[in-house]
């Protein structure tokens, strides 16, 4: 029986109506038979034929906490670190002001942002070049946001890993800081590749970024081709994908054209300017949700069906 024929008897078609935090009021969805449908080709496909891609900053982090502490970027880790010269963070700021607008600018178009992403994350690199530096300094300061996750993030993480879903952080922030969060978070677990900038070393000294350099438009599965990771995950062609800007839904761009993906979208800053455009761009967008609700009531139904399956496979060999 085919994935369309399973979807079509009523005992294994799932209806959105009957998935609780899906019908929350914060929970949108512009085509919600869309979303219904894909759920039902998880559903059927198994974790066996899933895959997660998502977003660091403001995805696995919050975007708001409960006591009003701002969560620092990943890259916002790095420039607290005591040691960096001041020259540093003074030109660092620099680049942020000239280049953040023009990041977020929605009337210029994509190609020619990323000849000034490319010139903002060249600059950067050539600021981080020429003096000591050690890792040790960024772990003490992301020790003070490994609770500043979103709720249920070591819960969601240990889902993932239990069902053997590889799980893809992409950041075009800074790598270092990710790694070290997460791993201080206790949810970087094997199943958990981080693909982002990180910081190289020549004789002691830091040396800029290693390549490929990861910008907001080029954080796709196209810069996995012929990577280790890349080999893991081509098979898998059901995908949920993750993201805070309208950039991270092009995360999944580079797999087969045949695959199933939903992308969900959390939205917290102008919440009505950007609403259409979320919308438009993502499967579901998730109002100032500070958790990891969603993407795992989407395991959930997954997990539940491969158990029903292994039961009914176990029963018939007997």
């Amino acid at each position: 029986m085919g994935c369309e024929d399973q979807q079509n008897t009523p005992k294994s078609s799932l209806r959105i109506q009957d998935i609780a935090v899906l019908m929350q009021d914060h929970c949108r969805m512009l085509d919600p038979a869309k979303v219904e449908r894909i759920i039902n080709e998880f559903v059927q496909g198994g974790p066996e034929r899933m895959q997660l891609v998502s977003d660091f900053d403001y995805t696995i982090t919050k975007q708001r906490t409960e006591d009003g502490s701002v969560v620092p970027s990943s890259f916002g880790i790095f420039n607290a670190c005591q040691s960096l010269p001041e020259s540093f963070k003074t030109e660092s700021d620099k680049l942020y002001h000239k280049y953040r607008p023009i990041e977020i600018d929605p009337h210029m178009p994509i190609p020619e942002k990323v000849q000034y992403m490319v010139e903002w994350w060249t600059k950067s690199g050539a600021l981080a070049t020429g003096f000591p530096f050690d890792q040790s300094e960024i772990d003490q300061i992301a020790s003070k946001y490994k609770n500043a996750l979103r709720e249920r993030t070591h819960e969601f993480f240990a889902d993932l890993q239990r069902l053997a879903i590889p799980t893809l952080v992409f950041s075009a922030g800074l790598g270092n800081s990710v790694v070290s969060v997460l791993r201080q978070a206790n949810v970087m677990h094997p199943n958990v590749k981080v693909v982002s900038n990180f910081l190289q070393f020549r004789n002691g000294l830091l040396d800029g970024f290693q390549q490929p350099m990861i910008h907001t438009f080029n954080k796709n599965e196209t810069v996995l081709d012929g990577s280790e990771y890349y080999n893991l995950v081509h098979t898998r062609d059901h995908i949920i994908v993750m993201g805070d800007s309208l950039g991270d839904a092009d995360m999944a761009s580079g797999v087969p054209a045949s695959s199933h993906i939903i992308k969900i979208g959390f939205l917290f800053d102008h919440v009505e300017a950007n609403m259409d455009k979320y919308m438009k761009t993502f499967d579901i967008v998730l109002v100032d949700d500070q958790t990891m609700d969603v993407p795992r009531a989407l395991l959930a139904l997954i997990e539940k069906q491969h158990q029903l399956k292994q039961q009914s496979t176990a029963e018939s060999s007997l």
